[in-house]
C-alpha cells in the first residue's frame, strides 16, 4: 500500500527512489514490485538498466486500489 501510494503521489518513480522514500532496502522494493506488476497493478518502462515504475491506468485492480486509498486518506 505505501508503494502504490507513493506512486500516486509521484507518477513514476524507480526502485532506488522507492526504496529511499519508504526507507526500504533496494531488494525487498523489487521484490514488491514485481508482485504487484505479476498482477497487473503497476507498469514500467525501462531506460538502459533503470525502470520507472508507475500505476497501470488500464488496471482495474489498480484503479479499485487508488480509490480505496484515496478514500482511506480522506477526513471523515
Amino acid at each position: 500500500m505505501r508503494i502504490l501510494k507513493t506512486l500516486m503521489q509521484a507518477g513514476e518513480l524507480n526502485i532506488s527512489e522507492i526504496a529511499r522514500r519508504l526507507g526500504i532496502n533496494y531488494k525487498a522494493a523489487r521484490q514488491h514490485l514485481e508482485v504487484l506488476e505479476d498482477e497487473g497493478v503497476l507498469q514500467h518502462k525501462t531506460f538502459g538498466r533503470i525502470r520507472l515504475y508507475r500505476l497501470n491506468e488500464h488496471s482495474s485492480k489498480a484503479k479499485a486500489l487508488q480509490s480505496l486509498i484515496e478514500a482511506w486518506d480522506r477526513p471523515d
